[in-house]
């Protein structure tokens, strides 16, 4: 083979890559007749309830049409995808009734908001039926094939430059259709129809030198109806009905859904990440003297988070990163504000870069969270921890008017001195799971499967979603975790829960696995923990168990797929439920009488035998180290009288203290001679009445 041959056809493998199915995308709206109708969302229009004169009657709430909703949730659409990714991905509109109306083209220079909003302002809401009854989203969805036929600019430029090898470009592209049907027949006939014109198409265009063959088309149906009503139609997840199509119908409900449904198809199709911003100070507009926290959520490539799921999606203090906000119906990524000290972007060790854009443009938080990032200033974001220093993950910066999010390095700098060879090959970090990474791939190991047409999926798919459970949670040194650490004191329980199903004898050897960890808290044994770097003493024993409790139990979560995996998780949550004998622990008793020991006497649930075992321990731990064990003095005991003792059963307290403070005061001061002197208190002048007697 010559070597102009082997180049061109590299370089049309490197064209393959390069136009992904989201490098054209086709939105179909149908301006039917039943889009004229009411999503029966109401919002208020006269929302100045506290200034209305008395006698005014208030405006009656409005309603928007499935047409609006439709066509504000794509506009939306474009927008992420455009302040994300100005130049790459192109949309093209298609509005549909008797005929189909092409409202911009694939050129660059129609890829914007404002021509798109003029010209739907131009097409105006749909028409009443009496006027259009001629109306099909199949003229629309002819257009749209069509459009994928044509080349787009950059596609043009390749294939002039590759005349010899042209056909290795590929051409894939996606339609959006929204539409409302009637049933799953009528469905079905505009999926036959859609792909009996997509082959008609792709002859036309193998013949045509300025059309290119669409190689695979992802076409989405969006049945969208009123809120008040249900869905007439059943959902079809994705499926490939050809070699060159795959179909998708949703029912999506107008409104507030269809937007929020829209954005999680936006994430999906473009491969982006949500990152939530928290503790954002901000002052309020009535008193600028006081300052509050907000939130503000940015959209993003998933890429952007590639150096915070290497460990998972938890992390080693048993600290979610990801969580699913309320009303959303997807994850997003926690990070928190950290107050910027300088006006001007310093120099980070930034991995890499990407764009940035708010999902509530409009609110009050992200504008002036946009506005301060395009003033100049850069904001540090931390990673959610409970405790030790913070860790700082990424970085919001402005650069030539556009907001990027700036991944940091939190690992080894390529700036600072080569490793030596001593330290091995992750630098100063040599704790590596080395012996449990190789269990793992031995797991995960990948064998041919003949094929068969009775398997639900593909077991490569299988595979896929092993991976991604068992990889959740999966700590890469010994340093960044402490149930890996203690595998002898928590026993089996940690390779068992990772099995797809549990028998209940596992079930049970599970569960006496949790008993056995809280056997070895009450009994004061500790724990094997990570050498600790910092100066100073390290958390006390009672930490560590924290610790592991959390990170076990984030652990079975993850796991956490069926009802036997539902039990152990039961109870080990039952098992850390705080009570009177231990802090997040169940007492030796309860656990006993779980595991079916005989019911405890008084000396057993005092837990002398596990004191006296701990300072045992203790005293021997001392002791093989070297150093005699420091002798204390006794403590010296209040000396009671002999009366008080004896009567110590009967008497209070108040009785015994006051015994005791006489008998001190007695020692220390001699008593009146008089009122010691025989058998009580002496008479003063005793012969008075005598010498009276005498004189008279």
């Amino acid at each position: 083979m010559k070597l102009k041959e082997k180049r061109a056809i590299l370089l049309g493998l490197d064209q393959t890559m390069a136009f992904p199915v989201s490098h054209k995308t086709v939105f179909v709206l149908d301006h039917g007749p039943s889009f004229l109708n009411s999503c029966h969302q109401t919002m208020e229009f006269d929302i100045f309830t506290k200034t209305r004169q008395p006698g005014i009657i208030p405006l009656a709430p409005l309603s928007k049409s499935l047409w609006t909703c439709s066509v504000e949730a794509a506009i939306e659409y474009c927008r992420i995808v455009w302040d994300i990714f100005p130049t790459e991905k192109l949309i093209r509109f298609i509005v549909s009734d008797t005929s189909s109306l092409t409202l911009n083209t694939w050129n660059q220079d129609q890829q914007n908001l404002n021509l798109l909003m003029s010209s739907l302002a131009q097409v105006g809401p749909p028409a009443t039926s009496s006027q259009k009854k001629e109306c099909s989203v199949m003229h629309g969805l002819n257009a749209a094939i069509e459009a994928l036929c044509e080349c787009s600019e950059v596609q043009h430029e390749k294939r002039t430059a590759m005349t010899e090898s042209a056909g290795k470009v590929l051409n894939r592209g996606r339609v959006i259709c929204f539409t409302n049907v009637k049933s799953d027949l009528e469905v079905n006939s505009l999926l036959e129809c859609f792909q009996d014109a997509l082959s008609e198409h792709n002859k036309l265009a193998a013949s045509s030198d300025s059309l290119m063959v669409v190689q695979h088309c992802e076409l989405i149906m969006m049945h969208v109806y009123p809120v008040n009503k249900e869905s007439c139609i059943a959902h079809q997840p994705k499926k490939m009905v050809s070699p060159i199509l795959s179909t998708e119908i949703h029912n999506v409900k107008s409104g507030r859904h269809l937007a929020a449904k829209l954005g999680v198809l936006v994430q999906q199709h473009y491969n982006l990440a949500s990152t939530t911003v928290t503790g954002i100070p901000m002052k309020e507009e009535q008193n600028a003297s006081s300052s509050a926290n907000y939130d503000v959520e940015l959209l993003h490539p998933v890429a952007a988070h590639a150096e915070v799921f290497k460990t998972g999606v938890v992390n080693a203090e048993g600290v979610h990163i990801t969580a699913v906000k309320e009303g959303q119906l997807y994850e997003t990524v926690t990070l928190k504000w950290c107050t910027p000290r300088s006006s001007s972007v310093e120099l980070q060790y930034c991995t890499s870069s990407f764009r940035i854009t708010p999902v509530d443009v409009n609110n009050r938080p992200s504008s002036c969270l946009t506005n301060f990032l395009l003033n100049g200033r850069a904001v540090m974001l931390e990673m959610p921890r409970k405790s030790g220093s913070k860790v700082l993950s990424h970085m919001l910066a402005s650069h030539g008017g556009e907001i990027f999010i700036h991944t940091l390095g939190t690992g080894r700098s390529i700036l600072e001195d080569p490793p030596s060879i001593s330290e091995g090959c992750g630098g100063r970090v040599t704790d590596y799971r080395i012996n449990d990474f190789g269990d793992f791939m031995k797991q995960n190991r990948l064998i041919p499967i003949e094929p068969n047409s009775e398997r639900l999926e593909f077991p490569i798919e299988t595979a896929k979603k092993k991976l991604c459970r068992l990889t959740q949670y999966w700590p890469l040194v010994f340093s960044h975790t402490t149930i890996f650490n203690n595998a002898s004191q928590i026993g089996p329980l940690l390779h068992l829960i990772t099995k797809e199903s549990l028998d209940p004898g596992e079930v049970a050897e599970c569960k006496k696995s949790i008993y056995n960890l809280v056997s070895y808290e009450s009994k004061g044994h500790p724990l094997n923990v990570p050498t600790i770097t910092t100066r100073g003493k390290g958390p006390k024993r009672q930490e560590h168990y924290r610790l592991a409790w959390n990170e076990l139990e984030a652990f079975v979560r993850c796991h956490c797929t069926t009802a036997e995996h539902r039990s152990v998780l039961d109870c080990l949550v039952e098992c850390r439920k705080p009570n009177t004998e231990g802090e997040g622990v169940a007492s030796v008793a309860s656990v006993r009488a779980q595991m079916g020991a005989t019911t405890p006497t008084k000396k057993e649930e005092a837990l002398p035998e596990p004191i006296e075992d701990f300072k045992e321990a203790e005293r021997k731990k001392i002791l093989d180290n070297g150093h005699e064990p420091k002798k204390f003095p006794p403590p010296k005991k209040i000396k009671l009288s002999i009366d008080a003792v004896k009567n110590s059963g009967t008497r209070s307290l108040l009785s015994l203290w006051t015994d005791r403070i006489t008998s001190e005061h007695e020692k220390r001061f001699v008593d009146f001679v008089g009122r010691t002197n025989g058998n009580g208190p002496v008479k003063l002048y005793p012969n008075m009445k005598c010498e009276a007697n005498g004189d008279g």
